[in-house]
C-alpha cells in the first residue's frame, strides 16, 4: 500500500524505519538512510580489499572519495560528514532504495566506525558483484553464494555470520541522513 508523502518525509523518522523500495526517491536533507542489506557489508570489504576506494579529500570528521564498481563501469562520488551526521552517494541503494549502499559503508570501514576483517576481505578480492547481483536477483541468494564459496576457501561460513552481524550491530549506532552538503562542489559528480 502506498504512503503519504509526509510520513516518508517526516524527519523524525527513526533512522531504522522501514520505507518501501517503492518510493525510488529520496528527500534530500530529511530522510535518515536504512541499514543495508547483510550483502552489502560483504560487497563494501571487497572494495577496500580490490583497492577501489579512492580517497579524494579527507578533513576532521568528513571524507570524500570516488569508489569504482566490481567491473569497472562506473565511478560513485561518495561522502560521509560523521560530525554533522550526512552521508552521500549516488550509488543505486543509496539514491533510490534509501539504505547505506557499498560505497559509504567502504568509507565507514576506513574511518574505523565499522570494523574490518582482513582474513575475510583478502578472501573477497575480485568478486564480480556486478555479475552476481544480476545473476541471482536477489541479495539473500547472493550472500548465500559468497559464501559458499567463501567456504571452498576454506572459510567458516559461521565467520562470515559473526562479521556481519558485528557490523550490523555497530549500523545501529550510525545514523545519517542522506544529503550533498558534505560533498565539496569542486568533486564532479559522477551520476548527478
Amino acid at each position: 500500500m502506498y504512503e503519504p508523502r509526509e510520513n516518508l518525509v517526516n524527519p523524525s523518522i527513526h533512522p531504522h524505519t522501514y520505507i518501501p523500495s517503492h518510493a525510488y526517491y529520496i528527500w534530500e536533507n530529511f530522510v535518515y538512510l536504512r541499514t543495508p542489506p547483510r550483502v552489502k557489508i560483504l560487497e563494501a570489504l571487497s572494495a577496500i580489499a580490490d583497492k577501489r576506494v579512492e580517497i579524494v579529500k579527507k578533513e576532521g570528521g568528513k571524507i570524500e572519495a570516488i569508489v569504482t564498481s566490481s567491473t569497472g563501469e562506473r565511478r560513485y562520488t561518495v561522502c560521509i560528514d560523521l560530525k554533522k551526521g550526512v552521508a552521500y552517494s549516488d550509488d543505486n541503494g543509496t539514491k533510490y532504495r534509501g539504505y547505506m549502499g557499498y560505497p559509504i559503508l567502504s568509507l565507514l570501514m576506513i574511518e574505523g566506525v565499522l570494523p574490518i576483517n582482513e582474513d575475510l576481505a583478502n578472501a573477497l578480492r575480485g568478486l564480480p558483484w556486478k555479475h552476481l547481483n544480476e545473476q541471482f536477483k536477489k541479495y539473500a541468494l547472493v550472500e548465500m553464494y559468497v559464501k559458499s564459496h567463501l567456504k571452498n576457501l576454506g572459510l567458516d561460513p559461521r565467520l562470515v555470520d559473526t562479521y556481519i552481524d558485528k557490523v550490523m550491530t555497530a549500523l545501529r549506532n550510525v545514523n545519517l541522513k542522506y544529503s550533498r552538503e558534505c560533498l565539496d562542489r569542486s568533486l564532479p559528480l559522477t551520476h548527478p
